[in-house]
């Protein structure tokens, strides 16, 4: 099972639990977020990781310019988009991207896996109205079990002692995870990560 752990805003904590083996690590760049980091922040994390760690840049209805600002500083693997930006919007950057959906009963995953067909996949989180993820909420995993060609990334409420049950009931290409294992907003707890990873693996 494939873990990324998202909201690093510490180097060496990053180092750490990308020490673990986990396959990528997510840097917030939106600036409502309690895990938000600046270039400078983000750049010192990236600067620390060893090798054949996926950098995956969060953003949230950023502008295109800022965006580009940062891929100039910062050497990123992936973009994830957790805001309302259309297929066009994410596809512009010729970058691989994940397009975040925030699941609820009326949220059609089949029509936006078509929708935005070029994502390499599909990120799916609690939904919340006034919240781009982040929430630590869990929604409804059976809405997960759909038929798409994109490869399922669950987020949402996941902890070390939910990790298994996610990776067994909805079997997703990767989980991830960050206010899960975390001791405060920002800075991951690296025991929890162990635990999480071996549950996620079971």
């Amino acid at each position: 099972m494939k873990i990324k752990i998202c909201g690093f805003t510490q180097a060496q904590n990053a180092r750490d639990a990308a020490m673990l083996g986990i396959d990528a690590i997510g840097l917030v760049f939106y600036e409502k977020s309690p895990r938000h980091v600046d270039i400078n922040q983000a750049l010192d994390i990236v600067q620390a990781l060893p090798p054949f760690i996926n950098r995956v840049g969060l953003f949230v209805n950023a502008d295109s310019h800022f965006i580009d600002e940062v891929l100039c500083e910062v050497p990123l693997d992936t973009l994830q988009f957790h805001g309302d930006e259309t297929p066009e919007q994410c596809a512009q950057y010729a970058m691989p991207f994940v397009k975040a959906l925030r699941v609820n009963e009326q949220t059609n995953i089949i029509q936006l896996a078509q929708d935005y067909q070029q994502a390499s996949g599909l990120l799916l989180d609690a939904y919340h109205p006034s919240s781009y993820g982040g929430t630590g909420d869990q929604f409804d995993w059976s809405l997960a079990n759909v038929e798409i060609d994109l490869p399922i990334i669950l987020a949402g409420g996941l902890t070390p002692d939910t990790a298994h049950q996610a990776a067994s009931q909805v079997n997703p290409y990767a989980l991830d995870v960050s206010s899960g294992v975390e001791s405060a907003k920002g800075i991951k707890d690296i025991e929890k990560i162990k635990q999480f990873i071996k549950q996620a693996n079971l």
